[in-house]
């Protein structure tokens, strides 16, 4: 017997039409999601409105077809699933680990990052592996973006050596106990209260060191703590008999100036005896800059304590003696080791090396050519200072700097024309590099003092109902964000988590959806 179809049965002369169940709003993000959850583990096809499975011949065919919509704080990006692909241990390159922010009620992913960096990121993926920064966009904010995508630690030292910048390597501590809690006391500062006071301790001593060497100029003590002749010595013996020591012995600046390098030998041998590595002990800038500090006042004892010649033989060692002394204003550079400043400049300054060659290149090429047509210019005038173009050369520097002493200066009509054209060039050459040596250091700026807050800076804001399922799986109980550093490594997400969470959330079973 043939059951008729229900669908034909009449009632009062019309047909029955079949209730078509409107699925809910949370049922139909549970579908775009279980969908997304699908193509990304089976290999399945998305369409308009429905999801069937595609057999695998056809799935290489088809894959070319398939549209990706991401969402970065408002801006719009639509791009194909093999682009990504073409990545696979990235963020975006690997669907299970895009797909916790996936929006379902939209049907794209959500990402609240900086928008101006993700058009350079999505066309890493489009150019196969060419990273560029945009010109708008600082370069730690660009980092920061770059290691949230999980672009690679070899694109990140790729990033930062076309930027002109040197990732800094751990650095290793010393095996043995002792010297590793020697190591902590001179190295690191911040590590105990003995270590910040042994800093201040070195501070204030490069202090005095400084201050007794600019003092020991001053008119009134430079006859008592100049260097000495065999007659001062003598006359000072004679007139004490022959049994008092020589009076650069007794003099209170170089008392002092004992005392600050038994500190700083103290310190250097310390430090030398500690160190993990001795070939990297050597290598340190900041090592070399100790030893000069202290070289000069042993070459300056030897000399004293070895002068036996008169007047004539003194001739050679006053010379040694002034260049010597002249190195010991090099102390002030010991600083740095305890001034976060100073090693910001100095970091910047060695990121900026090729910028500030070519500040140096184009001013030496424009002094050549500013001193050549100034001196050409002011060949007619007899009382004109352009004796030369050699002699040139210091009027064309303070010009293109923007100084201007006004030693010299040009008289004739040519002479002032090259000498307008000269400053203008100057301004331009100087302010070229400006940008950049102000962007490397922002950069160290930054890195040295958010150095911390940048570790945390993989958070997730969706803005939808599933964001705060999402919260609840973070330790610190957030409804608005998840932050990877505060989840446990047993707690992370995974596709198949983050999609029955939603099904708990909104229906409870499989078969609403």
């Amino acid at each position: 017997m043939d059951i008729p179809d229900p669908s034909n049965w009449w009632s009062g002369g019309k047909p029955l039409r079949k209730e078509r169940r409107q699925q809910p709003r949370a049922g139909g993000n549970i579908t775009a999601l279980t969908r997304e959850l699908s193509t990304a583990e089976e290999g399945q096809c998305e369409t308009e409105g429905t999801s069937e499975t595609i057999a695998p011949s056809s799935l290489s065919e088809l894959e070319g077809c398939e549209r990706v919509s991401i969402n970065v704080s408002g801006m719009h990006f639509e791009t194909q699933r093999k682009t990504l692909a073409r990545f696979p241990a990235t963020l975006l390159g690997d669907a299970r680990k895009r797909m916790r922010f996936f929006d379902a009620s939209r049907g794209e992913y959500f990402f609240d990052r900086n928008r101006a960096s993700f058009d350079a990121i999505l066309h890493y993926y489009q150019s196969g592996g060419r990273l560029r920064r945009p010109g708008n966009v600082p370069v730690d904010i660009f980092l920061e973006e770059i290691k949230f995508y999980e672009i690679g630690e070899d694109v990140v030292e790729g990033f930062l050596e076309d930027e002109g910048l040197t990732r800094e390597e751990e650095r290793p501590m010393p095996s043995s106990a002792f010297q590793q809690q020697l190591w902590l006391l001179f190295e690191f500062p911040d590590s105990s209260s003995a270590a910040r006071v042994i800093a201040v301790v070195s501070v204030m001593v490069i202090l005095i060191s400084i201050a007794v060497f600019c003092l020991e100029t001053l008119p009134e003590f430079r006859q008592e703590t100049d260097v000495h002749t065999n007659d001062h010595l003598a006359s000072n013996a004679t007139h004490h008999g022959g049994q008092e020591p020589p009076l650069w012995y007794m003099d209170p600046f170089f008392m002092l100036e004992s005392l600050c390098i038994a500190w700083f030998s103290f310190e250097l041998l310390a430090r030398f005896f500690a160190c993990p590595s001795k070939t990297a002990f050597y290598k340190d800038i900041m090592n070399t800059i100790d030893l000069v500090a202290i070289a000069p006042y042993f070459v300056v004892l030897a000399l004293e304590l070895t002068d036996q010649g008169g007047n004539a033989q003194q001739a050679t060692p006053l010379a040694v003696l002034r260049v010597v002394r002249l190195v010991r204003v090099f102390r002030i550079f010991k600083l740095s080791r305890h001034s976060k400043g100073l090693q910001i400049l100095g970091r910047t300054l060695h990121a900026s090396m090729r910028e500030l060659g070519l500040l140096i290149f184009f001013l030496l090429l424009g002094v050549v050519l500013f001193s050549s047509a100034a001196f050409f210019a002011e060949a007619d005038d007899p009382e004109s200072g352009f004796t030369s173009i050699p002699a040139s050369f210091w009027w064309a520097l303070v010009t293109m700097t923007t100084v201007g002493y006004g030693d010299m200066s040009p008289v004739t009509v040519g002479g002032k024309i090259v000498g307008s054209m000269c400053a203008v060039a100057g301004v331009l050459t100087i302010a070229l590099p400006v940008p950049v040596i102000v962007a490397n250091f922002n950069y160290f700026y930054h890195r040295e003092h958010d150095e911390e807050d940048r570790t945390q800076y993989t958070h997730v804001t969706c803005g939808q109902p599933v964001t705060p399922v999402l919260g609840e799986n973070c330790k610190d109980g957030s409804k608005l964000s998840l932050i990877k550093s505060d989840c446990s490594d047993e707690e992370e997400l995974t596709p198949s988590a983050y999609c029955n969470f939603h099904l708990e959330e909104y229906t409870g079973k499989l078969t609403d959806v």
